[in-house]
């Protein structure tokens, strides 16, 4: 048995996967090799949370625009926290994106990070317990072609990220002049209902395929720990330069 192996077999023994950094093995690599393959300079992060994803896109040597919407407290001060003193990563006011322009409630989870403007389905409770909702915060809800902010205005080649817990259609439906312009979707795609009312994987996929958008790749998500079950995936979509307006 060689020394690589050795180390490989010992990792897992303590519940741990060692994988090379590539495009292949990599769900991290494989993201920053798609936004360089398809030339993106902004990325728009739906639904930021604490900046965990712009983080990763640094982290993995992105050097565009990021720019960023959360609509909790706690979370927005810790993302406007994280971009300070990044001059390409501007942070929007608090707010939701949606298709409307008017005051909402948005339902707190207890990892913060499944909150979202539905109400959340059995499933999802079930699978993550600490996920149940905790509490409720008030936020403007509006859609993103009426947010004006001059990083959008001079992006080339965006990608528009959504993570925003079953509420992905309303923000693609909010943002169709945007949705012209833009080269690539990362959105959430869930396979089962995790929230009431949400848009399911097949019929999502089929809305970005009529707008010319082909899935390129998939990044794993959520998976129900009992039964390995995935209830969840990110689906990366991308369409040609000829297709994109400007």
């Amino acid at each position: 048995m060689s020394i690589k192996h050795a180390l490989k077999l010992t990792a897992r023994r303590l519940g741990i996967e060692v994988n090379r950094y590539n495009a292949v093995e990599s769900t991290e690599a494989r993201l920053l090799a798609l936004l360089n393959t398809h030339r993106i300079d902004t990325v728009i992060d739906v639904g930021a949370n604490d900046g965990g994803y712009g983080k990763l896109l640094r982290r993995g040597g992105f050097t565009g625009t990021i720019v960023s919407f959360e609509p909790l407290e706690h979370e927005h001060a810790a993302l406007s926290a994280a971009a300070a003193h990044d001059g390409n990563w501007i942070v929007a006011p608090r707010m939701a994106l949606g298709d409307e322009n008017k005051d909402i409630t948005i339902h707190v989870a207890g990892n913060s990070a499944s909150s979202s403007i539905l109400p959340m389905h059995e499933t999802h409770e079930r699978a993550a317990p600490e996920s149940k909702y905790v509490g409720v915060q008030q936020v403007r809800l509006c859609r993103l072609d009426d947010v004006q902010l001059p990083a959008l205005s001079a992006a080339d080649r965006m990608l528009l990220k959504i993570d925003t817990q079953g509420y992905e259609m309303m923000v693609l439906q909010g943002a169709p002049k945007l949705l012209e312009r833009v080269a690539g979707v990362q959105l959430e795609l869930s396979v089962t209902p995790l929230y009431e009312g949400q848009v399911l994987h097949l019929a999502m996929t089929q809305w970005l395929q009529q707008r010319g958008f082909d899935l390129w790749n998939v990044i794993p998500g959520f998976i129900d720990p009992q039964s390995a079950r995935m209830l969840q995936f990110d689906g990366v979509f991308f369409r040609s330069k000829a297709q994109v307006s400007t």
